[in-house]
């Protein structure tokens, strides 16, 4: 990254920071417990070595802590970080550990948080928040540092911040199950430890994220009612913008774009990791060499990389359709938001769909248009179906005109404005009736090789 870009980064966040830290400099304070400021990949805090099977803790059990100053691009600031080691459960269901940071707001009372999901996006853990946060100067780590930008003025309004690092410890890439159970876990596990962290067990919770950060924040909302019950009856909404709904869709519409195609190789990559399937055994030899160099990399080094990739050419002649890999089929299922549960909380979905600007310029029948990697009609198919389940508090907006990137610019304050209403206790707004149709979620089918 250009060295005049990082020190803008680190300038800006820092300041920021800072300013939430000055009313409360005495709470700020060196490393304790042993806790490094910078986070290695031999760091021991992120394995569990404990004596007692994993499985034997409840989801959201705090396994290790650790207090640290908060960094950005590697500079430390006043401000005192939380970090909070706790048992979850993966894309499997299988139990697994999870990491999560928690910023205490310095004129909060413990009596209300919005847990941020990042939207960091890699297939590297070490590019998570968390390693970001205690210092670690990664290339791939450097939206987690810009995103201090984002955490600041929630901070600034008396919200404490929980920041999971939602892909798990393996970087399952696009893994929503998994997303959703790591973020519902850290608000369990943040809550669990009130005299470190000082949020309350009672605590209400915003859910907020945008593009990798909205797969979290609405798996969260879609599972809690049933994996976290406890944390659903305290979420107060939650916003996003920039949804992957359909992942079948999203490698259509993507397929031999400018920019985002990179995106197709990092998805077949984490849809593999998460599931344990081989999908490598189906690639073409060109196919096989861009997997391997993809393999640990992050967006920032996948966007732009591979102009004009398609699926076609990453895979064998034979599995040309990728509904032909029946396992890939399978996997993607299990990923579509059309086929989880409506979330009972309040929620404001936002999504561009001015997608030529960042050069994906496809319009494939049942899968339309975008912002240049989301899909316009799949957000709006899922808005209208939450509506038409039972949840009418749903808000969505749309942004013609505006692509993924240019989408976050009017969605960050429209989205802090709308959680500001809810946990004022203001009635949610509604645009059920008013969500124009989209595509159908239907689950894809499996078709034979040729």
């Amino acid at each position: 990254m250009h060295k005049i870009a990082v020190r803008h980064i680190a300038t800006a966040g820092v300041t920021a920071l800072a300013l939430t830290a000055a009313p409360a400099a005495a709470v700020a304070s060196a490393p304790v417990g042993g806790s490094s400021s910078k986070a290695a990949s031999s760091d021991p805090f992120y394995t569990y070595d404990g004596s007692k099977p994993l499985s034997s803790f409840e989801p959201g059990d705090v396994l290790k802590k650790r207090t640290l100053q908060y960094h950005v691009v590697g500079i430390p600031t006043p401000v005192k970080a939380i970090q909070l080691l706790y048992r979850t459960t993966d894309a499997q269901n299988r139990p697994s550990a999870g990491v999560t940071t928690v910023v205490r707001s310095p004129s909060g009372d413990g009596r209300k948080a919005v847990s941020y999901q990042s939207f960091y996006d890699s297939l590297n853990p070490e590019d998570g928040p968390s390693r970001a946060i205690a210092g670690d100067l990664r290339l791939g780590g450097v939206i987690a540092n810009a995103e201090s930008l984002f955490v600041a003025p929630l901070l600034l309004q008396g919200y404490d911040v929980v920041i999971p690092d939602t892909e798990g410890q393996s970087a399952d890439f696009a893994a929503g199950p998994e997303y959703g159970y790591n973020t519902l876990d850290s608000i369990r596990a943040a809550s669990n430890s009130a005299s470190e962290t000082g949020i309350r067990q009672d605590a209400r919770f915003g859910l907020v994220g945008y593009s990798g950060g909205a797969i979290a924040t609405n798996w969260a909302a879609a599972l809690a009612p049933d994996y976290a019950p406890d944390v659903d009856k305290r979420l107060v909404g939650y916003a996003e913008g920039g949804l992957l709904v359909k992942p079948s869709h999203n490698l259509k519409y993507v397929d031999g774009s400018l920019v985002w195609s990179g995106v197709i190789p990092m998805a077949i990559i984490g849809v593999a990791r998460s599931y344990d399937i081989d999908l490598k055994r189906y690639m073409s030899d060109y196919g096989k060499k861009v997997y391997d160099k993809v393999e640990h990399a992050s967006i920032v080094d996948a966007l732009g990389r591979y102009p004009g990739l398609t699926w076609k050419k990453m895979a064998k002649p034979e599995y040309a359709d990728p509904n032909s890999v029946p396992e890939f089929v399978e996997a993607v299922n299990k990923i579509n938001l059309g086929s989880a549960p409506t979330p009972s909380a309040p929620g404001y979905i936002a999504q561009g769909n001015g997608g030529v600007v960042e050069g994906t310029f496809s319009n494939h029948p049942g899968v339309g248009t975008g912002d240049g990697v989301m899909v316009a009609g799949d957000v709006r198919a899922l808005a209208r179906q939450y509506c038409d389940k039972g949840n009418a508090a749903i808000k969505y907006r749309q942004y013609d005109a505006l692509s993924h990137v240019g989408t976050v610019l009017p969605w960050v304050p429209s989205a802090l404005s709308w959680l500001n209403d809810r946990f004022a206790g203001k009635k949610a707004p509604s645009d059920c009736g008013n969500i124009a149709p989209g595509n159908s979620l239907a689950p894809d089918k499996p078709v034979p090789a040729s």
